[in-house]
């Protein structure tokens, strides 16, 4: 279920999670916060307005529409967060309007945001130094990956194909592992 199908209200699990809206855009988003781009922190709609000063809103909109990317449509915009990354400047970028949240893949949708800004502004990009929270010798990138891989894999230009395979045996795994303590089907 979805929390907006079980009656309960919405309360906010963090300042940066104001709706159901958010938390469905979360898992993918968050990538950014590993980046140089705004993951929209200082905005109404943190993780799902994305951007930085040196992004063309329009150009990159058109790159992730031409993914095909299904559920999602890409809006192009400015913005100016009023605190954190950018504060006060603005920002071009996109915000993500999930259309229909049965097919949405979250995390290949932020891999490709991710992807398509390292493409179109390969100098302007970077990787966010250590320390990330409590971790204080990792790529705070890798700390929310969880590892190196998918930083690697971007870097290398896998597509978002290539990388999803990547996950397949591990996600097998997980389902099965998972199917095990189901209580309800």
């Amino acid at each position: 279920m979805w929390y907006d199908e079980t009656r309960v209200p919405w309360v906010l699990p963090s300042p940066n999670m104001p709706t159901l809206d958010t938390a469905t855009v979360y898992p993918g988003c968050v990538f950014l916060e590993g980046t140089n781009v705004s993951e929209g922190r200082g905005t109404t709609r943190p993780f799902e307005i994305l951007g930085a000063p040196f992004i063309d809103p329009y150009q990159l909109a058109d790159t992730l529409r031409g993914l095909a990317l299904g559920g999602v449509h890409f809006r192009p915009m400015y913005f100016q967060p009023t605190f954190h990354k950018f504060a006060g400047q603005t920002c071009g970028g996109i915000q993500l309007h999930v259309t229909d949240r049965t097919i949405f893949t979250p995390v290949i949708t932020g891999i490709a945001v991710i992807s398509a800004i390292r493409r179109l502004w390969p100098e302007q990009l970077a990787w966010k130094e250590p320390p990330y929270e409590y971790v204080f010798d990792k790529s705070p990138f890798d700390v929310i990956a969880g590892s190196n891989k998918l930083r690697a894999s971007i870097e290398a230009g896998a597509s978002n194909a290539d990388i999803a395979a990547g996950w397949a045996g591990e996600l097998k795994r997980f389902a099965e592992l998972r199917h095990r303590y189901m209580l309800y089907s």
